[in-house]
């Protein structure tokens, strides 16, 4: 995990927006990249039976780089699953694809259509719908624009 962290550090020193989208418990691990504005914590959370929001635990594992490249799949970022367990990632080179992934992810998380965005503006969009959900969430506003927020 330390060389994920690093090469994240590295990105986000050159200005690559990083956002990790994962259960509302963030990882300690990713505390050092908290300082950078180009990275961006997120969650997800749905609307219980009585209206309010609850995080939402994703088990999924998917990757995506710049509407280029991806991986999908079941293993985690640690040396568990990267070097030992039976853990599987299928990896893929194919913009049009990524693209889909992505355009059909933020219409879920953000309930919005990006797939005439280049994936710079989509990441932008997302980091403020994210941010803007995270203010509603503390005054309880349940008037949410998809489902992403930003983690604390």
């Amino acid at each position: 995990m330390p060389e994920i962290i690093g090469s994240l550090h590295q990105a986000l020193q050159r200005g690559v927006i990083v956002v990790v989208l994962m259960p509302s418990a963030p990882q300690h691990a990713l505390g050092p990249l908290r300082k950078f504005s180009n990275f961006m914590l997120a969650g997800i959370a749905g609307l219980s039976a009585d209206g309010r929001r609850q995080p939402v635990h994703v088990h999924a594992k998917l990757m995506l780089i710049d509407d280029e490249w991806g991986t999908a799949g079941s293993c985690n970022l640690h040396r568990f699953s990267l070097f030992g367990n039976s853990e599987l990632n299928a990896a893929f080179y194919d913009p049009g694809t990524v693209k889909i992934f992505r355009s059909a992810l933020f219409l879920e998380h953000l309930d919005l259509d990006t797939s005439a965005m280049d994936d710079f503006a989509a990441l932008q969009l997302f980091c403020m719908v994210a941010k803007e959900n995270r203010a509603r969430l503390e005054t309880l506003d349940r008037q949410w624009r998809g489902i992403a927020y930003e983690l604390e």
